[in-house]
């Protein structure tokens, strides 16, 4: 509600009336981007946003604060020219060339946030090896599925491909320094996960239409 107030209504009832061209932003929680036309707008822009928020005790975010340039790339042209890309709710967004020549805007899991995961699944299979590993298979299936419910968008599947890969070589490589009698081979552990398989990537969410 306190951003609500301080960026949400601000922005439509004072910013907006005062720029050239069309400009939106688009927040969740307290992330948040602001597209603007032009340069100039998006200069004045950062220059009042922060002048609003010091008024309210607040900052800017010294190293996720910046000015993109992130204009569509002409179709035909095989390099992005000076558009750049940015980072927002764990995702990184990008201009991507399709099949036809032309350019549309696609998302991808953030690196920072891809490794992360997988650390996050290494260390669960560190930390729980000596469960039974049906106990495991039943555990590391709902992480893996909670990240594609989250990052499961169309294109995106490289990422999620990503993880689920090295999902599988983690477990592998932890079950494998359980003590046992009989040593876990990957022929073996295949044969297991072709009846007990991980999830796949899969996508959840249609957020990009029809590519050009």
């Amino acid at each position: 509600m306190y951003l609500h107030y301080v960026l949400d209504q601000w922005f439509e009832r004072e910013v907006l009336p005062e720029l050239t061209g069309h400009a939106r932003l688009i927040r969740y929680a307290d992330d948040f981007v602001i597209g603007c036309c032009s340069q100039e707008d998006a200069e004045k822009v950062m220059e009042w946003l922060q002048e609003r928020m010091a008024s309210y005790g607040l900052t800017l975010h010294p190293e996720k604060t910046r000015l993109v340039p992130f204009n569509r790339p002409k179709k035909g042209e095989k390099k992005l020219g000076n558009a750049d890309t940015f980072d927002l709710l764990g995702f990184t967004m990008y201009w991507h060339r399709t099949r036809r020549g032309g350019w549309t805007m696609t998302m991808k899991t953030r690196k920072a946030s891809l490794r992360r995961a997988i650390g996050a699944l290494g260390e669960w299979c560190r930390r729980h090896r000596h469960l039974p590993r049906k106990v495991q298979h039943a555990a590391l299936t709902r992480r893996l599925n909670g990240h594609n419910n989250y990052f499961g968008v169309n294109g995106n599947t490289a990422s999620l491909k990503k993880l689920q890969t090295q999902g599988v070589r983690l477990w592998f490589k932890w079950l494998c320094r359980r003590s046992q009698r009989k040593r876990l081979t990957w022929k073996g552990f295949g044969q297991y996960l072709k009846a007990f398989p991980l999830p796949k990537p899969t996508v959840r969410v249609q957020i990009w239409g029809v590519r050009p």
